[in-house]
């Protein structure tokens, strides 16, 4: 990284900056990224097959961990998608910079929207393609939120580049903006759920959710319960092809969803831009990271008591539970890696986080755990079961999934095949 002050502005005595990684990467960031997807492509197997084998306290406490919670709430695998985003823009201020000095504004952001666009195309191949006939097709979801967020975070950053001002400016006007509409802005007085839509199709003879929308004389505002929010009825409304969520009325990731990601993206680049200070000592970067996450988490759950910490609204209190717990980690694995130069433990993981993408898309197509049920399923995994332990056959069939997937990236890695938007 390239010194910004002047050279009398630091003291020859003071700490240093970590350096980036090769070819100018953080280990510590991929091997971060890397940890983030482990929990999606085999760790979480991992943990439920532990739990099938026993009610261990500890065990049961993680298999919770693992799984997203209903509504309101917040639990670990809430967190997996969101400081995805937010790693992505700490890497992306150092990659944007590069654009911009090579292609000027306006190519970095044609550049950076042809990249987004082919996450979203990306994610309509995850969900299924063209497989289904219309309006079978679903339109959103993980990927597709992840590049619209990261188009809109990125264009922010390259109109105003390295100016912290401007993007805690942009990320107070989503968040401020977001809770504005959901509390004041009023919609149909409609609950999104099965028996409730079914009644009303019934009455004026239509399925149609504008039709439907139409014939409800009632409004409210700044209600939060599921099926029964703006966001949930901008997606009946105006949102077409297949909807996962609310017996097929809403998505998680639904339209005003996937611009609210964006905050998460610019806490990312906030973050970014405070690692790459050179007038700041590394274990000044690590305690500010812990400090700012630890009072952004508290000040989310204390605005959770107004608008609930929602990760299927993305809610502004669960982006800034989720963004604090993320600048928590990123201090520790900041501190671990690049400050201590503790690696090895971490190359796994790194492995995984070159080539996050690719193995996500891999796991949806290739599927590893049926993969692995060939090698380790059947007689084999009713005879351990049987004669070992109850579950213990599960349990074999998930480590050889995790162990595919790690060959799989160590693969990667080692020939240097690196697949990149």
């Amino acid at each position: 990284m390239k010194q910004n002050g002047s050279p009398a502005a630091v003291q020859e005595n003071s700490p240093r900056p970590a350096a980036p990684s090769e070819g100018g990467r953080l280990m510590s960031l991929d091997a971060l990224r890397g940890f983030d997807m482990f929990w999606i492509v085999g760790a979480g197997s991992l943990v439920h097959a532990l739990h099938n084998m026993g009610d261990n306290p500890v065990v049961h406490f993680l298999n919770t961990q693992l799984s997203h919670v209903q509504w309101a709430g917040f639990h670990f695998y809430d967190l997996i998608f969101p400081m995805f985003v937010f790693i992505t823009g700490v890497s992306m201020m150092f990659s944007m910079d590069k654009a911009l000095a090579k292609h000027g504004w306006h190519g970095a952001i044609m550049r950076l929207g042809r990249r987004c666009a082919l996450l979203v195309l990306l994610g309509i191949f995850y969900y299924g393609g063209l497989s289904n006939p219309w309006p079978g097709i679903r339109l959103t979801g993980v990927l597709q939120t992840f590049g619209v967020a990261c188009f809109l975070g990125g264009s922010i950053y390259i109109l105003w580049p390295r100016n912290p001002r401007a993007m805690v400016a942009a990320f107070l006007s989503f968040m401020i903006g977001y809770w504005a509409l959901m509390t004041f802005v009023p919609f149909p007085d409609l609950h999104l759920n099965k028996e409730s839509v079914a009644k009303l199709a019934a009455q004026v003879g239509s399925k149609d959710p504008a039709v439907l929308a139409q014939s409800v004389t009632g409004r409210v505002h700044g209600v939060y319960e599921e099926g029964y929010n703006l966001a949930n009825y901008t997606d009946f409304r105006y949102l077409p092809g297949k909807k996962q969520y609310g017996d097929g009325y809403w998505e998680a990731q639904g339209l005003l969803q996937m611009v609210m990601a964006t905050s998460s993206c610019l806490l990312g680049i906030l973050a970014g831009l405070w690692l790459r200070r050179q007038d700041t000592s590394d274990a000044r970067k690590v305690l500010g990271l812990l400090g700012a996450g630890a009072v952004s988490v508290a000040i989310g759950f204390l605005l959770g008591l107004h608008f609930p910490v929602v990760k299927k609204l993305w809610s502004p209190s669960f982006v800034l539970v989720a963004g604090g717990y993320s600048a928590m980690l990123l201090a520790f694995f900041y501190y671990v890696v690049e400050m201590r130069k503790s690696q090895r433990w971490c190359e796994p993981f790194v492995w995984i986080g070159m080539n996050p993408i690719t193995i996500y898309l891999a796991h949806n197509i290739i599927n590893f755990s049926t993969l692995s049920a060939r090698f380790t399923g059947g007689d084999v995994q009713r005879c351990l079961d049987l004669h070992v332990a109850k579950g213990a056959g599960g349990l074999l069939v998930a480590l050889v999934e995790v162990a595919l997937t790690f060959l799989l990236v160590r693969f990667l890695y080692v020939r240097k095949i690196f697949i990149r938007l």
